[in-house]
């Protein structure tokens, strides 16, 4: 059986965060027309809480190279790029020119690029050396991306993954990053259908306190109760916990806005104003809930990329499912009914 009929049968899914079917990225590039195509290997890994990546380099480098091989001899590709987390770059920048392959042409991220220069079509453009900003799609990179020309954008672990595959240990696991109030925060690699419980109490890591999770990254996850870890890690793997106990709302809400204010690129206006202003609302001491609740509404439905639409997720999530659901005697002074009225605005 060849390599792209293996992806079909297993369905094996991007591990970047979106989740999509590798085989159909594949086809896609495959069928694409064009004699030059490129792989780019998006090694950004920006989203707090997040360090799988780093993981696998550090610990499974030949598989990585091995599965980096693979994808490149079956396009016939004759260039790839290596975007790649600075502070990454530093521990490891002498293992990787050990093992780099001719083809391969390593890029360190630039530290002012930040979160969002690890969105897709923001990592062409750095390559490009224009502006680290998204692009609109459609095109899409598979038919339209490094350069113009059809490009495959894989993600560390994807190719990871694919080297397994390929030796016939694929074993349907992924990896977890799991951070926060537990006792052995770290990652492992467990099965990508294991609920969020599983993977805590597997690892030992299922507190004997009262605790809510942001899954997904520290920024953009989802936030939920105790009541809601029977469903499957969604975006790049990380379970973040935290003691209800320790963690201000107020603290935890403005950290989260203050994080996408700082790395909003500026491209658009919902985004760029937006956030802006919610650091202004949250910096006074009785915040507008109304006002700040239209501002995310307005993230949500007209930010021109994932970050800005992005913002609204950890706030709103964790209004409705931890603090509207929690003993309000834990946080007397949190003005509960204001804050439902940001949530009234979705």
């Amino acid at each position: 059986m060849d390599l792209l009929a293996k992806l079909k049968k297993t369905n094996l899914t991007g591990r970047g965060g979106a989740g999509f079917p590798v085989w159909r990225k594949w086809e896609a590039v495959k069928e694409a027309p064009g004699k030059t195509k490129y792989l780019v290997i998006n090694g950004s890994e920006g989203e707090p809480g997040i360090k799988k990546d780093f993981h696998i380099l550090k610990n499974f480098l030949e598989d990585f190279f091995y599965g980096l091989d693979l994808a490149v001899n079956f396009f016939s590709i004759k260039r790839a790029f290596f975007y790649l987390n600075p502070s990454y770059y530093a521990l490891l920048e002498k293992d990787l020119r050990r093992r780099q392959p001719a083809y391969l042409e390593i890029v360190k991220k630039p530290k002012d690029a930040g979160y969002i220069g690890g969105e897709e079509t923001a990592v062409l453009n750095a390559l490009e050396n224009k502006k680290i900003e998204p692009r609109l799609r459609p095109p899409f990179p598979t038919v339209s991306g490094l350069f113009a020309c059809p490009t495959l954008v894989h993600n560390i672990e994807t190719l990871y993954q694919i080297a397994l595959l390929a030796k016939d240990e694929y074993r349907q696991e992924k990896f977890y990053t799991i951070n926060g109030d537990c006792l052995w925060t770290g990652v492992y690699s467990k099965p990508e259908n294991w609920t969020i419980k599983q993977v805590l109490i597997e690892t030992d890591n299922y507190p004997d306190f009262p605790f809510f999770v942001q899954v997904g990254g520290d920024a953009s996850g989802l936030v939920l109760n105790m009541d809601q870890l029977k469903q499957a890690v969604g975006g790049a793997g990380s379970i973040t916990v935290y003691s209800q106990s320790k963690h201000a709302p107020l603290d935890l809400i403005r950290g989260w806005i203050d994080f996408f204010a700082r790395q909003s690129c500026g491209q658009c206006t919902p985004c760029r104003e937006g956030t802006y202003r919610l650091q202004k609302i949250f910096s006074e001491r009785t915040p507008d809930w109304a006002l700040a609740g239209e501002i995310l509404s307005a993230l949500a439905d007209t930010s021109f990329c994932a970050l800005g639409r992005s913002v609204p997720i950890p706030i709103r999530s964790y209004i409705n499912n931890v603090l509207k659901r929690s003993d309000a005697s834990l946080w007397p002074d949190f003005p509960m009914a204001a804050a439902q009225d940001l949530c009234a605005c979705f």
